[in-house]
């Protein structure tokens, strides 16, 4: 065989061929690398779904690598000789290739940026990291952003990315006269519930997927969820079919109803373009620029569009900034000193708290829920609940079909879980069940009031919201946008908050120890299916 230059490693979240890793890329030369491997599906008890979406997209972008006719090696899941992590992959692959040197875009998670990194040293072999140009800012940008700031909040990040890349603004202002539309987006379906809402375009499973589900779910049977519903885009065309369906079908109502919520709808005016952006299947530019189109065109409203883009060009970045900025130690941030265990319930969906059942049902059907589903359902309850991060963390990461380390962090553990201490929120995003109420039609068909707090027919929210403010009233009452919260508990009966603060001990020793306990995933995963 003839020497390779570089080994030019691809990674299941940077599946494009236009990434800065193929920049002089040399047909005679050079090699790209990948590799499936079950480390990436364990470490973490992934969802079905996940496993199928990652391993999917890379058996697609393989093929668009033999299209090129670029040196390829390749490891299948179930080869034989499959040894099961990145890093032992790679050691065969230096071993048999003897490259001069390894290539790769900036990784998605410190992990396994570290792992690649000691691995490297260890072989005696240099590794370039080279910025991820997918981004429309950098982890330098950033930086400079965050220094000498004593808070970071989304807001100011994403004005300068407006000003920076020209996005709805004219001349130096934005369009408009507002930077932010956020009030005009908190509309509800009433009691009528939603009407007509076009269906998102489903993707069929072609060969490559088919063979693909088959496997997952021969050797991951045990894991949590299911790929029988598996429909995602995993290629590049079918991912831009999906943002021009979610442009000229959705985007004009999906700024009044971005976090409404309602009953076995999962996808209402939502994209369902998440998992193909991080994985590269899109290019956020493209999809900024298709809706801003559509706001010039007439399309979508103005509130719609800067509501969507404010997702991409600002939240996706920002998040991004705050993981590489403050990890490592970021994942073990424990502001709040929660410790109590994730309840089983969260694996499986079997509980009678209908919001819940609703959100996690849908979840482990097929690996999605929207952002007021993640923040403020399951991870409202978990926060409250006094929940360890780490554990909610962990399984935001293993649930939905979008999560990759750098955006799934800092939204669960910070923005949900306020284990950040008020990195990425200003305050905690703590709400009675008469928020889930008025977003929703969850609670009509719940045996919970979301209007009491003690009782038989109490809401654990409405519950678990006032012995929150109790727990934590000292720290919460040095936060300026809590205080009228902590009023509200200043101004509780005596009797009838130690009632509720029964009643919350009450509910989570059932939650830790049996009725809806907690309990091993793998062994829950297991218990559902026999």
């Amino acid at each position: 065989m003839s020497a390779i230059r570089h080994l030019v490693l691809v990674l299941g979240d940077q599946l494009s061929l236009d990434s800065a890793a193929f920049d002089d890329f040399d047909r005679q030369q050079d090699m790209v690398w990948m590799a499936e491997v079950a480390d990436e599906s364990t470490h973490v008890w992934t969802h079905q779904a996940r496993i199928t979406m990652f391993l999917a997209a890379m058996r697609h972008f393989r093929k668009n690598v033999e299209k090129k006719k670029y040196k390829l090696d390749y490891k299948c899941l179930h080869d034989g000789d499959n040894r099961g992590s990145l890093v032992e992959e790679l050691r065969r692959s230096v071993k048999e290739h003897q490259p001069q040197r390894l290539i790769v875009v900036e990784p998605g998670e410190f992990r396994v940026r570290q792992s690649l990194i000691e691995a490297a040293d260890e072989l005696g072999i240099e590794l370039e990291i080279r910025t991820d140009r997918h981004f429309l800012s950098t982890i330098e940008e950033f930086r400079e952003h965050a220094q000498g700031r004593k808070q970071l909040r989304l807001e100011y990040f994403y004005r300068e990315l407006r000003r920076k890349h020209d996005v709805l603004m004219q001349g130096k202002e934005p369009e408009g006269g507002k930077w932010n539309y956020d009030a005009d987006n908190r509309g509800s379906f009433g009691k009528q519930g939603p009407k007509d809402v076009p269906k998102a375009t489903k993707f069929k499973p072609d060969a490559i997927t088919k063979e693909v589900i088959k496997l997952v779910q021969a050797k991951f049977a045990d894991h949590p969820g299911t790929a029988d519903d598996f429909d995602w885009p995993v290629t590049p065309a079918h991912a831009r079919k999906a943002l021009d369906d979610f442009i000229t079908h959705r985007l004009a109502d999906f700024g009044k109803y971005q976090d409404a919520m309602w009953t076995e709808e999962p996808y209402l005016y939502h994209s369902r373009i998440s998992a193909a952006l991080n994985l590269k299947l899109l290019d956020p530019r493209d999809v900024v620029d298709a809706a801003v189109i559509a706001y010039r065109e007439g399309v979508a409203p103005l509130n719609s569009v800067e509501g969507f883009i404010r997702q991409i060009l600002g939240w996706r970045e920002y998040v991004r900034g705050i993981y590489w900025l403050y990890m490592p130690d970021y994942v073990d941030r424990n502001a709040l000193s929660a410790k109590a265990p994730l309840p089983d319930f969260y694996w499986s969906g079997d509980t009678d708290f209908e919001c819940l059942r609703q959100s996690i049902g849908q979840t482990l059907q097929y690996g999605y829920a929207h952002h007021i589903q993640r923040l403020m359902v399951t991870g409202l309850f978990a926060m409250m609940l006094g929940v360890d991060p780490k554990q909610v963390h962990e399984w935001y990461l293993a649930v939905y079909i979008d999560a990759v380390e750098w955006v799934e962090l800092p939204n669960s553990l910070g923005m949900s879980q306020f284990a950040d201490g008020g990195v990425m929120a200003s305050k905690p995003y703590a709400a009675t069940g008469k928020y889930i109420s008025r977003m929703s039609n969850y609670c009509s068909n719940c045996r919970c009031d979301p209007a009491k707090a003690t009782g038989e027919n109490a809401c654990p929210f409405t519950t678990l919201y006032w012995d929150f403010l109790a727990r934590h009233e000292k720290k919460l009452a040095a936060n300026q946008r809590m205080s009228l919260q902590v009023r509200n508990l200043e101004r509780k009966d005596k009797q009838e908050l130690a009632e509720i603060r029964k009643l919350a001990k009450k509910l989570k020793k059932e939650l830790a120890s049996g009725v809806n306990g907690s309990a091993n995933p793998e062994t829950l995963c297991q218990k559902n299916r026999n």
